[in-house]
């Protein structure tokens, strides 16, 4: 039924179609803000008016129309600008400073959990979110993302901004919004944002210019949806293989290298106006246990700190990072106290940090819930607060109980533990972080600006672009690569080891990840299928590598050539879900290892192997004849990684950290003739023509 553009029900639906309710929301905001910074009358209601106006869109027009010049004077949205220092910021966080009370200054020091999951407006996570920040004056926000593999709506970005918008207008300082956003911002999916692979590729691609690109991307990207600050980039030097959980979060293993690409993402991060974050000091990279779960120990000598570790934390200092993040380890050559922690250690945060180093920036702690420190402190938990805050840092990320932290930290100021001047050293500098950042004059985004700012297809291309150049091969018989494409698409049978009509000797691709039900693996099948419809995949997790192994084993000794993907991808639910605690976290579970073992003993000739994260399978697994390195599960990697098998892009990666039983090419080597031809080419392996980057294969 056909409405006149006159008619009622023509406006109703030309009100709707102009202004969504998010947009609506965003408008209001804007009239709020204005109304606190005497743009309009300070008798104009506040947030808790507007729900209510959402349901009135004419009358919200009005209100727009009456009061927006005077918000919009007030609050333009402008680009973000790169950090600054001036007269202005240090006036206003100087002049706010002598405002706040104690309680207010103590709340100033605390940065709590974001889960973006729940960002609903009627949601009770959402709501307690909006209390603890009126109750507890909280200065800072950390958004987290679901664990990987866990579905979240790709439509509400609008309502997630809107909703940050909201929480930003109903504090009554700006609030400093914080993201781990070690991949360009996550979830992407959610977002609609770039989308970059793991930090070591970019040690594989080895181009400064790239890690550069990657920090002023995820700056303008973030910014544009309202988060300020990176908790990145991870500055750890990954020298032990069998680390749990920083591995590919790492640029790689040479320290020079790796500082030197910390130094370049912070200054393209910071060029386009968003904070950034060097973690875990002083190093985490030589451990062998997850901090989330337990206390991790560095047991490196002082020279191996001097000339590993912290190398890379100086050449962030020297670009300007804003903040560093302290990691719950224990490092006895620093501290040998037994019951330090490199957190609540006034040794290593005052004493190396400030005084040796020279940092005058923001310190944090990493989350004060994860096991690493909260073991420490299960009969007192307000008190690690109190511990980390003596140390030397600045803001208290996350601790596991808020009201008994904050009420520790209160405390203590009171009765002179903590002196006032220790106190306000570290909110002024808090205050002048938001300065910096422009917030005491505009804390909102325009949410529709978003469309425009985030997830542009040159910014994709780029992301695709430096993944491509990351790509890395590491072992090559000479007799497999690359895979040749098929022309006709024949009908691919319901069983794995069935063979297709068009395809006597089919290709076989095993993806060996944690959980079938996630994400990983379906965009690499996806482009394998574009290039051979009538290959065969099979998904396999450690809950059903046992049932599926007669029939996978069956497979493959039908198919021509088998590609294994191999999806071990560092992080703390890996470590509780996967491996249990049962063996290095690092690795493939116990099931899957089995199975993979079976595959190589059988096939390991005609096996291409992809790491899809981990890079070190060599180790447990020198079988592999035929290897390629992506350091990444992201979409990106999964793309690029099947544009290699095919021979569509060259292999220019160059391995960032030592592994046993690899050979790599050294430079100026051409590869083997075989892998130039279209593909299964019958080349013998050919070590004279490579260099080891570790240890010579037997």
């Amino acid at each position: 039924m056909q409405h006149k553009a006159g008619s009622p029900h023509g406006v109703l639906r030309w009100q709707r179609s102009l202004l969504a309710p998010t947009v609506l929301r965003d408008m209001y905001f804007r009239l709020v803000i204005a109304s606190t910074q005497g743009g309009a009358s300070q008798q104009f209601p506040q947030y808790a008016l507007a729900l209510p106006l959402l349901r009135h869109p004419v009358l919200l027009i009005v209100l727009f129309t009456l009061f927006g010049a005077s918000a919009l004077t007030l609050e333009q949205y402008q680009p973000p600008s790169p950090v600054p220092s001036g007269r202005e910021s240090q006036a206003w966080a100087e002049k706010t400073l002598k405002s706040l009370s104690l309680e207010e200054k103590v709340g100033q020091l605390f940065m709590i959990r974001l889960r973006v999951e729940f960002m609903n407006g009627q949601s009770p996570d959402y709501l307690q979110l909006r209390n603890n920040i009126r109750k507890y004056h909280i200065g800072s926000l950390a958004m987290t993302v679901p664990a990987e593999g866990r579905y979240l709506p790709g439509n509400r970005r609008y309502e997630t901004v809107a909703l940050l918008n909201q929480l930003q207008a109903e504090a009554s300082l700006p609030l400093l919004i914080a993201g781990d956003f070690e991949r360009g911002v996550l979830p992407a999916r959610l977002f609609g944002t770039t989308v970059f692979p793991h930090a070591m590729a970019f040690g594989a691609a080895g181009k400064l210019a790239y890690a550069e690109e990657f920090g002023r991307i995820t700056a303008q990207e973030s910014r544009a949806l309202g988060v300020h600050w990176n908790l990145f980039p991870v500055a750890d030097v990954n020298s032990n293989p069998a680390n749990p959980i920083i591995g590919t979060r790492a640029f790689g293993e040479d320290p020079e290298q790796v500082g030197d690409l910390v130094a370049a993402y912070i200054r393209g991060a910071r060029a386009s106006g968003m904070m950034t974050t060097a973690k875990h000091f002083p190093g985490h990279g030589n451990t062998a246990t997850d901090s989330h779960l337990a206390v991790a120990r560095v047991d490196d000598n002082a020279a191996q700190l001097q000339a590993v570790d912290l190398p890379p934390f100086r050449k962030a200092i020297q670009a300007g990072v804003d903040a560093v993040m302290t990691a719950h380890v224990r490092v006895p050559t620093l501290d040998p106290d037994p019951n330090s922690i490199a957190t609540t250690s006034p040794t290593i945060v005052t004493g190396l940090l400030k005084k040796q180093l020279g940092f005058k920036g923001i310190v944090l702690t990493d989350a004060l819930d994860m096991g690493g420190l909260s073991g420490r402190y299960r009969t007192n938990p307000g008190r690690a607060a109190v511990d980390a805050f003596k140390a030397g840092n600045d803001v208290l990320t996350i601790p596991v109980d808020l009201n008994a932290s904050y009420e520790a930290v209160l405390a203590a100021v009171r009765s002179g533990e903590i002196s006032q001047e220790r106190l306000d050293a570290s909110v002024i500098k808090i205050l002048k972080a938001k300065a910096s950042l422009g917030l005491q004059k505009n804390r909102l985004v325009d949410v529709n600006a978003i469309a425009r700012l985030v997830g542009k297809p040159e910014n994709a291309a780029a992301g695709q672009r430096i993944s491509d150049d990351s790509i890395t091969l590491v072992r090559d018989n000479g007799k497999l690569l690359p895979l040749p494409r098929t022309q006709s698409v024949g009908t691919v049978l319901p069983f794995l080891y069935q063979r297709s009509k068009s395809a006597p000797h089919p290709v076989l691709a095993i993806i060996l990840c944690d959980n079938v039900r996630a994400e990983d693996g379906r965009v690499l099948e996806r482009e394998i299928r574009l290039r051979m419809p009538d290959a065969n995949v099979v998904y396999v997790d450690p809950r059903v590598a046992y049932a599926k192994s007669d029939a996978v084993l069956q497979a493959v000794d039908y198919a021509r050539a088998v590609v294994v993907a191999v999806y071990i991808v560092p992080s703390a639910a890996r470590t509780m879900t996967v491996t249990r605690g049962l063996k290095n976290p690092a690795s493939l579970p116990t099931s899957t290892a089995a199975l993979f073992g079976k595959i190589l003993a059988r096939a390991s000739g005609k096996t291409a192997v992809l790491a899809m994260g981990n890079p070190y399978l060599t180790g447990d697994f020198p079988a592999i004849q035929n290897y390629i390195c992506t350091f990444s599960n992201a979409t990106v990697s999964e793309v690029s990684v099947a544009r290699a098998l095919f021979g569509e892009i060259p292999m220019n990666g160059r391995l960032p950290v030592n592994i046993r039983n690899a050979i790599v090419r050294s430079a100026g080597n051409e590869r083997p003739p075989g892998l130039t031809g279209e593909g299964f080419a019958d080349w013998p392996l050919q070590p004279s023509k490579w260099l080891v980057n570790a240890t010579q294969l037997p």
